[in-house]
């Protein structure tokens, strides 16, 4: 194992034997605008006790000049991303003097230089160990400890960290120096530094004293973008956003908001949705609409906003001792976003959102042969960097969902309150918590706990039901299906949920009964039916109360062939759309009959959020779970599709942008279809806003089908010389089907270490634009494998990982799944190299089930 990736085991016995007290971190950025540095000083001051006469500091940079221990130099001692320690007094304050690097990564502190004026723009992005890039620390979250930041930067900049500002000092050469209050304890990975010529709209949220005793509070809020952003960023949806969210959790949370300032800054080429740095938070540039956007997109980016709030208390306040509890935060802050999103914002139909999309992803997660249990075991911290995952994530926001269900919202509530006030600014493990929510619920959550948060895989639900001669209920029963797919073992979970009785009328499909019910092992009898005319869909779940795959009976799925537009319950609707997802998915449905139905229901849907997942399913289905045979008529049926669906939806609205949408994503396949897209970019499509996005998204869907050429590509550029505009040109230029683009694209990514990550992305998504050949490149891949993860970093490693892998490949009549070229030397590959970094070898196993499942879904179509 490289000493760079911290083992749990080491994390143990160093915290066993440190007591953390506080840290000075100076950071020298005044050559950041001088393209020719490619590092910074930084100088960290730690404050420890200590126990035993040696430890280690995680550092990771270019060189370290200088070490002190207690006033005394010392010989720099260092072993790839650690700094040695010995002669350790009880009490200790140790100077390290270091140069850092300048990350194009998104890893560490991030620099990016706007093409559109020039400026340079800084931000770190340190979860989960990546504070090390930036600074010398103990890099693990329970070493928490209080952090004074102090930044030299050029005058004229913006600089912010998760404090406020305390003095600001002008220094010489145009520098200036800015040093921030110290932070209450707080683990290394949620510091932060921004810094640049940031645009700036300020407010603030006020909250009076109550009768509880809670105190008058006000807190400053800043909302920022790149000064060439300004014009498009609506910074008071955002602020209206964010006092919502402060009122709730002020209600629900009872404990003040801890971090002085709330600052949200919206950053370049960012890895992620956004981060809950304390005061400070981080969040993905593409919430900053340059383009026309939907109110499912603006949906998006209220429940990201909450997402990290929430955070502010579970993860920030009181932090996984280690990342085997990432769930603690992650699962909770996800269930919390949409929560309050539904609760206190204008967009209470986001559960919807979540059951239709979010959920897939928990249910395509858990399925994989590495899924693991919502409290994982996390041996690394590369292991971590892979489990902010489907799982951690949804699966367990949804089982959060379940046990609100289960225990009431408001024992939840009271449960979090005592959990707060008991372990503020410290680190917990689960059953920290729950001591807290058995309290205040009187329930024991031992048998619960056990069977949904330490086991894995989701249980399939479905109805039975048995009708008379005269076509009523006998009886009606729900039955779970479940076996853990990593020990085998049958797994049957306590479910809280709601079963809804449809019938078709003159109004559409409505639903006569709904009766909840508690499932507890293999099947249940629904009580109170019998006699019941036989209804025309039978849903499980309905209300999306529990975690479960839903199968839907034949009657059921002939139903909603045919009316699933006439089922008014947005979020009942969302329910059956997920069901058939994950039929086709599990090759029950085949993926010609799915896209039949979103072509047929899709125009029915009234929620654009359930809409665009609509569209990117049958897109997969198309690419991946259509039989050969079958594929270019697929491909040219739902372009024709969309096509006529984007002219049918009323001009202006939100359909429409999300129907052209899927007309340029499907259109880079389909060579009849370059005229219409052409008919795009000629504004004959009325009212249709053909903004940046969508217009580089045509041009890259012309490039793919060889019809752009370099001087249309560039004059775009030249119309959108902007970050995004730069990127996507790149993507458009390496979607082009000439076998020479391809081979200096790959080139490009296996070579090439000064791509930033989202150029990184653009040579993958051009590289493997459809159509492409699904062979060729595949032993080069898996004979680069290693190379590349031990000379990226893990986020660049993994997205090549990922998006390099052969994964279009094609079924064949009569061969089974096993004996695929691609199957098979994915096998051996992972045979050959059972020492290769565990989080690697996920990687390969992943991408190799899914293509299974894609050849498993075309061999059943075939059959």
């Amino acid at each position: 194992m490289s000493t760079a990736n911290l083992s749990r085991t080491e994390a143990r016995r160093r915290s066993a034997s440190v007591q953390v007290r506080d840290h000075r971190v100076e950071l020298d950025l005044s050559a950041a605008t001088d393209p020719g540095r490619g590092t910074f000083r930084t100088t960290t001051t730690v404050r420890f006790a200590a126990t035993e006469p040696e430890t280690f500091l995680d550092f990771l940079g270019p060189r370290v000049h200088a070490v002190t221990v207690n006033g005394e130099p010392r010989e720099v001692d260092v072993d790839g991303g650690r700094i040695h320690l010995a002669g350790l007094a009880a009490e200790n304050e140790v100077r390290v003097e270091a140069e850092a690097a300048y990350s194009r990564t998104g890893e560490g502190l991030h620099r990016f230089v706007d093409p559109a004026d020039g400026a340079t723009y800084l931000y770190t992005q340190q979860e989960p160990a990546d504070a090390r890039r930036v600074f010398a620390g103990f890099d693990q979250p329970d070493l928490k400890a209080r952090f004074t930041f102090v930044v030299t930067a050029p005058a004229g900049w913006h600089v912010l960290s998760n404090q406020p500002v305390t003095t600001t000092e002008l220094g010489p050469h145009g520098t200036a120096r800015w040093a921030f209050a110290a932070t209450p304890p707080l683990s290394t990975y949620l510091t932060a530094v921004v810094a640049g010529p940031y645009h700036r709209v300020t407010g603030e949220w006020r909250a009076a004293g109550d009768a509880a005793g809670a105190a008058p509070l006000v807190v400053p809020l800043g909302v920022w973008c790149r000064a060439s952003l300004a014009e498009h960023l609506d910074a008071e949806e955002v602020l209206t956003i964010t006092r919502q969210g402060l009122d709730f959790f002020r209600e629900h949370v009872a404990f003040p908001y801890p971090w002085g300032t709330y600052d949200q800054v919206f950053v370049p080429e960012y890895n992620l949705g956004a981060m809950e740095n304390p005061g400070c938070v981080t969040l993905t540039e593409s919430y900053v609409f340059r383009s026309a956007a939907t109110r499912a997109q603006h949906q998006a980016r209220a429940t990201t906003v909450l997402h990290e709030m929430a955070h502010m208390w579970f993860g920030d306040l009181v932090t996984p001792r280690w990342w085997d509890d990432l769930w603690l935060k992650e699962s909770f802050a996800d269930y919390l976003g949409t929560h309050a999103v539904v609760a206190a914002t204008q967009f209470t139909d986001a559960w919807a959102a979540f059951a239709s999309r979010r959920k897939a992803w928990a249910y395509a997660q858990d399925q994989l042969p590495t899924t693991h249990p919502v409290v994982a075991d996390i041996p690394d911290v590369e292991a971590a960097k892979q489990n902010f995952d489907g799982v951690t994530y949804a699966k367990g926001a949804a089982v959060l969902k379940q046990l609100v269900a289960y225990v009431g919202e408001k024992a939840f509530f009271a449960g979090a309150q005592r959990y707060f006030a008991r372990h503020a600014y410290g680190s917990t493990t689960l059953p920290d918590l729950l001591t807290e929510l058995e309290g205040a619920s009187g329930r024991d959550l031992g048998e619960w706990t056990r069977l949904w948060l330490h086991t894995s895989g989701p249980a399939t639900l479905r109805a039975r039901a048995t009708l008379d001669e005269d076509d009523r209920l006998v009886r009606l029963e729900v039955h779970q299906d479940s076996r853990d797919p990593v020990t085998g073992a049958e797994v049957l979970r306590p479910h809280r949920l709601a079963v809804g009785l449809y019938h078709l009328t003159r109004g559409g499909l409505a639903r006569s009964e709904r009766v909840e019910l508690d499932l507890t092992g293999r099947s249940v009898d629904v009580p109170g039916v019998a006699g019941l005319p036989a209804p025309d869909l039978v849903l499980v779940n309905d209300g999306d109360l529990t975690y479960g795959k839903v199968r839907l009976d034949d009657r059921s799925v002939a139903t909603v062939r045919e009316h699933l537009s006439a089922l008014g319950d947005p979020l009942a609707r969302a329910v059956v759309w997920s069901a058939l997802w994950n039929s086709a998915r599990d090759a029950v449905l085949p993926a010609a009959d799915y896209l039949e139905a979103v072509l047929r229901h899709g125009p029915g849907e009234s929620d654009t959020a359930v809409l665009q997942g609509l569209t990117a399913n049958a897109r997969t289905a198309v690419e991946h779970y259509l039989p050969p045979a079958d594929r270019t008529a697929g491909r040219a049926r739902w372009f024709d599709g969309a096509w006529h669906r984007l002219l049918e939806a009323p001009a202006g609205s939100d359909a429409q942008l999300v129907w052209a949408r899927a007309v340029t994503g499907s259109g880079a396949a389909v060579p009849e279809a370059a005229g219409r897209l052409r008919a795009l970019l000629e504004a004959e499509v009325p009212d249709l806003p053909m903004g940046p996005e969508l217009r580089w998204a045509t041009w890259q869907a012309l490039a793919a089908l060889g019809v752009a050429s370099v001087g249309e590509l560039d004059a775009e550029l030249a119309r959108d010389r902007t970050g995004e505009g730069v990127t996507q040109h790149l993507r458009a230029l390496t979607s082009r089907p000439d076998p020479a683009v391809r081979a200096r694209a790959w080139e490009a990514l296996i070579h090439r270490t000064d791509l930033t990550n989202d150029q990184v992305d653009a040579t993958i998504a051009g590289f493997t634009a459809p159509p492409r050949p699904r062979q060729g490149y595949a032993e080069a891949y898996f004979a680069v494998l290693r190379r590349l993860w031990q000379e990226r970093s893990i986020e660049i490693a993994s997205r090549l990982v990922r998006g390099l892998y052969p994964g279009q490949q094609d079924a064949a009549a009569g061969r089974r799944t096993d004996g695929h070229p691609v199957v098979r030397r994915t096998e051996e590959w992972l045979a050959g190299n059972e020492d290769a970094p565990a989080a690697l070898r996920r990687l390969v196993i992943e991408q190799g089930d899914h293509l299974r499942r894609s050849l498993t879904a075309q061999g059943a179509a075939q059959a």
